[in-house]
């Protein structure tokens, strides 16, 4: 059987840049109030080997920008892939324009509508879009049926859609969704690649990952967490693991992910890590 190229990708955005940063923002302010450490860190994912960055864009939808910014998603959304993308010019790596889930519930759980959310995703979607991202990665979702409706959006971008689902331990996500339940939802869109990534460390996330490959023939994406860090009082969060042994922790999932890299909790170093201990 050939061996299946393994793609590295980044790590935390989000724990990385408030690792640069006094005050505690949502990190898309920063591409707008300090632009400086969004590029840098996008410059050390790349000199530490990752041939897929995201841009600082998760989280930037509508709702949340206007609720914690004078800003526009435009201005914030349009920064965050631009930014990446001159980090990356000439280096060969490509930039994801990331998008997350929305804090409030689609109905009959919540208040949103479906077609309220389509709206949400098509402005954030479109706004990063006049940037040229190379791919979008549709992440951290909890509902599979958000992640539907965000993916069918994406998918009328015309680059390669990744979407990755946050699981509990259990083997299903907070709203109850398998992965069986993942895979007949997205699927039939034509997306690009499909996994897990946050909630979980390397050793909790690898029997999903596992059950991902025995149902699917799609490239298969692997983020989990560097443990659980918890934020403290004074704005530090302790990573349990540390770059060894989440090398060490991922180890097994060269077997089953195309795409692997790290989430909350990882940074530079583990990225630069993993590629020195599986020579990506």
């Amino acid at each position: 059987m050939e061996k299946r190229k393994v793609i590295l990708l980044d790590g935390a955005v989000g724990t990385s840049i408030w690792e640069k940063t006094e005050d505690k923002l949502p990190v898309w302010n920063y591409n707008l109030r300090n632009p400086a450490a969004v590029r840098e860190l996008a410059d050390e994912y790349i000199a530490a080997g990752a041939r897929i960055i995201l841009a600082n864009t998760f989280g930037a939808n509508g709702p949340a920008v206007r609720y914690a910014s004078d800003y526009t998603v435009e201005e914030v959304v349009s920064a965050g892939v631009r930014i990446a993308r001159e980090a990356a010019a000439g280096t060969g790596v490509q930039v994801a324009l990331s998008a997350g889930p929305l804090t409030q519930l689609l109905e009959p759980y919540g208040r949103l509508k479906r077609a309220e959310v389509r709206q949400i995703y098509q402005e954030m979607l479109g706004a990063g879009m006049a940037e040229h991202p190379d791919l979008i990665m549709l992440q951290t979702f909890m509902d599979v049926e958000m992640m539907r409706i965000a993916a069918e959006a994406a998918m009328e971008c015309g680059v390669p859609v990744f979407c990755t689902m946050t699981f509990e331990r259990v083997g299903k996500t907070m709203m109850g969704n398998s992965v069986e339940d993942v895979l007949q939802a997205l699927t039939p869109l034509g997306i690009g690649a499909v996994g897990i990534n946050c909630s979980l460390g390397p050793d909790l996330a690898l029997p999903i990952l596992r059950e991902f490959s025995e149902k699917t023939d799609l490239p298969l994406v692997f983020k989990p967490n560097a443990g659980k860090p918890i934020l403290k009082a004074d704005g530090s969060a302790p990573i349990p693991y540390s770059a060894e042994h989440f090398v060490q922790e991922i180890a097994p999932a060269l077997e089953y992910a195309t795409y692997l890299g790290g989430c909350c909790g990882s940074n530079p170093a583990y990225i630069r890590r993993m590629k020195e201990a599986f020579a990506l």
